[in-house]
């Protein structure tokens, strides 16, 4: 199977596969796209259908509640019904036939509206006027719907169902005697028939397990085609689809303003998107005759492309026996066209690169032969020192001595194998920057002094080998060689805990620079045209190292601050973590 595979993988079949694969990716992210786009689509047009068919439904409910709150409203503005209850308030109750006759005029009333089954009206003692019997308001309904009515000031109040009868709906209001200045007259409750409230025929859809649910503001059920017991469930979900009897359904409310009822509709979400069954028939039949002519198109496209290739692999194969032929030009691509130019020029080369070869070759012995005589091994150099200082000990020159081994530590600190680490502990460094001090004393005698500002937990980081010294070896240059007196170096060590950073400052109380000196020695630093001294580092060559042991993130560089007559500080800062051990 792998032979098989590998006998197969040419760069015609390579490039059918990747045409193929990228295009099978690119059709199916275009088929799922276009999928959802049109299920968001359908689901968006049906959801914004439903919420049209609620404020529908609802402003009919708030018609038929208005129609009510009118003929209520004319029942209670009556002369005849003022009349009597203003007796009342006078103390002089109605007489029977005051009763009936009021009772006349309600009943015509009553007559030209839909839904009323009964009117009642009593005084304000709460005592009934019609119909004509005892009856207190009291015992009729619960004492706190009385307190609403009182609280709507004359507005019409919906009581849910009559306690009397589930099959009937009250609704009452306060009536305010117009000729007393709206005092309290008395009260009207009328009885409404259930299937007043009814939903329309449209929206009796149970039998496509379809719900609509009309509840008023204490979530008490007036009309309602869902006979299940997860109501509650209904009515506390805060999200548009909702899970009934294991089927998922899109739920959306509307709420009047008028009656503060709610109105629930629920359809099921398999019909919401019924079409997109066919719509995904059509995608992925769309999808594979595209990807089939696709693929026919890439066959013929690949064999174009390497055919040219697959002709100059096979000169080249044949140049492998002998001396490199020409290829013949082709009429291809420019890419082909310059690849076949090349190999020709290669051909063409070929045999005098060769003559050169064994030239060449001696050459580079010869030049190993020489670096390697110019060289000097590290070893007898430390052996020399080693001998220069035990003879000056010998002739009791000790301050010569100590300077010559202080020289050969240092030689030994700065000349790295190549089996040797780059990177030395804080301690090891600040002891090579005394050992410099100590030779570079020699030199400016007692008016050269240096001070090392660090905590003792500092000494253990790690930090790359040379990275102070040549600060410090700068300072003194620019430092002691440019003051006639006193030359004093700090050399700062100091913890940035909020940013797990080392700062690490070199300080000098020489001449100092202007601001415009200042400027152009960090743009040389930046561009890498910095100047070097005999013995030192250039700055350039630190900023390349900080970047090369930390990296562009993990650094901020050398930094220069310095005015003019005194001194100059040079600092950059390292991260803690990639030293500690």
């Amino acid at each position: 199977m792998k032979h098989w595979l590998q006998k197969r993988n040419t760069l015609r079949n390579q490039l059918l596969f990747v045409y193929f694969v990228v295009m099978l990716i690119v059709l199916t992210v275009v088929s799922t796209i276009t999928y959802i786009l049109v299920s968001d689509m359908l689901q968006d047009n049906a959801e914004e259908q439903m919420r049209q068919t609620a404020m529908e439904s609802s402003a009919r409910y708030d018609s038929l509640f208005e129609q009510l709150n009118m003929m209520t409203k004319q029942v209670i503005t009556s002369e005849e019904l003022q009349n009597i209850l203003l007796q009342e308030k006078k103390e002089h109750p109605a007489t029977f036939e005051q009763r009936q006759s009021l009772m006349s005029t309600v009943n015509r009333i009553q007559a030209n509206a839909d839904g009323i089954y009964s009117v009642e009206i009593y005084t304000a003692d709460y005592q009934r006027l019609i119909p004509i019997d005892s009856t207190n308001l009291n015992t009729r309904i619960d004492p706190s719907w009385v307190q609403k009515a009182n609280q709507a000031k004359g507005q019409l109040v919906w009581m849910g169902e009559d306690p009397l009868d589930p099959n009937f709906f009250l609704i009452g209001r306060r009536i305010n005697l117009m000729d007393r200045h709206f005092q309290l007259g008395g009260y009207i409750v009328t009885r409404i028939n259930r299937n007043y409230f009814q939903l329309n025929p449209n929206q009796q859809r149970q039998q496509m397990n379809e719900y609509t649910i009309l509840m008023d503001n204490e979530n008490r059920v007036i009309a309602s085609n869902y006979q299940g017991d997860q109501m509650k469930k209904i009515l506390n979900t805060n999200s548009q689809t909702i899970t009934i009897d294991e089927k998922e359904y899109m739920l959306v409310e509307n709420r009047s303003t008028i009656t503060g009822w709610s109105l629930y509709m629920l359809t099921p979400v398999n019909q919401l998107t019924g079409g997109m069954t066919a719509v995904q028939a059509w995608i992925i039949i769309a999808g594979m005759i595209g990807l089939f002519i696709f693929l026919i198109s890439s066959f013929f496209l690949s064999t174009y492309i390497s055919k040219p290739i697959a002709k100059l692999t096979e000169t080249m194969r044949q140049a492998s026996e002998g001396v490199l032929a020409q290829n013949p030009m082709t009429h291809s691509t420019v890419e082909i066209n310059e690849l076949n130019q090349t190999y020709n020029q290669l051909a063409s080369e070929t045999n005098y690169l060769v003559q050169m070869v064994y030239e060449k070759e001696l050459m580079k012995h010869r030049t190993e032969l020489k670096a390697l005589q110019a060289q000097i091994h590290p070893h007898f150099l430390f052996n020399t020192l080693d001998a220069l200082y035990w003879s000056l000990d010998d002739r009791d020159q000790e301050d010569l001595a100590n300077i010559v081994l202080a020289m050969s530590a240092l030689f030994r600190y700065t000349i790295t194998r190549e089996n040797q680490d780059e990177w030395v502990t804080m301690e090891d460094e600040l002891d090579h920057i005394d050992r410099y001090m100590q030779i570079m004393r020699m030199r400016f005698g007692e008016r050269l002094s240096w001070t090392k500002d660090i905590h003792t937990k500092w000494y253990s980081v790690r930090i790359p080998k040379l990275m102070i010294q040549p600060l410090v070896e700068n300072a003194i240059l620019h430092g002691a060689s440019n003051v006639s007196g006193m030359c004093h170096v700090t050399v700062q060590v100091e913890a940035d805990e909020e940013r797990h950073l080392l700062q690490i400052r070199v300080i000098d109380n020489g001449a100092g620079m202007t601001e415009e000196t200042t400027d152009k020695v960090l743009n040389q630093i930046d561009t890498g045209h910095s100047s070097k001294k005999a013995g030192g580092m250039a700055l350039h060559n630190i900023e390349k190292r900080l970047q090369l042991f930390y990296g562009e993130r993990n650094h901020l560089g050398l930094r220069i601050k310095s005015k003019r007559g005194e001194g100059t500080v040079v600092s950059f800062a390292i991260p803690i973590e990639e030293g500690e051990k």
